[in-house]
């Protein structure tokens, strides 16, 4: 049973494992929300392809179950990378309690594949040096007491807001007082998709923008001084008079 990152969605954007396993799988359980259709041209033409969107954790369970007792191959395809709201962990508790194997195949995060999109990096030095990857809460489980919005933007670090495009508005009028209504943002839609889009703007006018797009999921979010153009200073790490072993 293997769990397999399909990235931001793109056909072009998964792994050379990940195309791999596809290709072996005899059955390929596909989140059809979040994906673009060609990444399944990469399957065997005779594999089972199930659409998890409109399917609950148990079901998709009880398919991986089945799957294992036939002694089927099957890949489990997650938007994005598995270690970020892949509910990784919530299935593979569940197959532990089977005593049926797992492995995990990661895949590009989404953030990751928005960052590259611009050309920005996320970790500037003198600017941003930590990013933090989190989510709001809208029809979702609860978030942790400790992890609340204000308390990420108090650090001014670059942020990643994963299903958060229908609450634009509110979440910049919360992180303003922090980053400054002049603050950059970046939202990207459907990155390397057919549908792929790009918005620059501020967190003062970024708002405007999504509600004329008419985005209302497969979006991130990105915000923080790290996307200003030519901004920060230089790495210490390539500077010139930094020590180097046999130099």
């Amino acid at each position: 049973m293997h769990f397999v990152g399909s990235g931001p969605g793109s056909a072009d954007l998964l792994t050379v494992r990940a195309t791999r396993m596809l290709a072996a799988a005899d059955v390929v359980l596909y989140p059809g929300t979040y994906l673009d259709p060609e990444v399944l041209d990469h399957c065997a033409p005779g594999a089972e392809l199930v659409d998890t969107q409109g399917l609950d954790l148990d079901r998709i369970t009880e398919r991986l179950v089945s799957a294992h007792a036939e002694g089927l191959d099957t890949v489990r395809l997650t938007s994005g990378d598995p270690s970020v709201y892949s509910a990784l962990s919530e299935q593979t508790r569940r197959l532990d309690a089977r005593g049926i194997p797992w492995d995990v195949t990661p895949g590009v995060p989404a953030y990751a594949a928005a960052s590259a999109l611009v050309g920005r990096e996320l970790t500037v030095p003198l600017v941003a040096q930590s990013v933090v990857l989190t989510r709001t809460r809208s029809r979702s489980s609860a978030m942790p007491d400790t992890e609340t919005l204000e308390a990420f933007a108090a650090t001014r670090a670059t942020l990643v807001l994963h299903l958060a495009i229908r609450r634009v508005r509110e979440l910049m009028e919360r992180i303003e007082p922090e980053y400054g209504a002049d603050c950059p943002v970046v939202v990207a839609h459907r990155v390397g998709g057919p549908e792929e889009a790009v918005l620059h703007g501020t967190v003062g006018d970024i708002a405007d923008a999504v509600e004329e797009a008419g985005f209302r999921q497969a979006a991130v979010v990105l915000v923080g001084r790290a996307l200003t153009p030519g901004a920060g200073g230089e790495s210490f790490l390539y500077d010139p008079d930094r020590p180097r072993d046999g130099g």
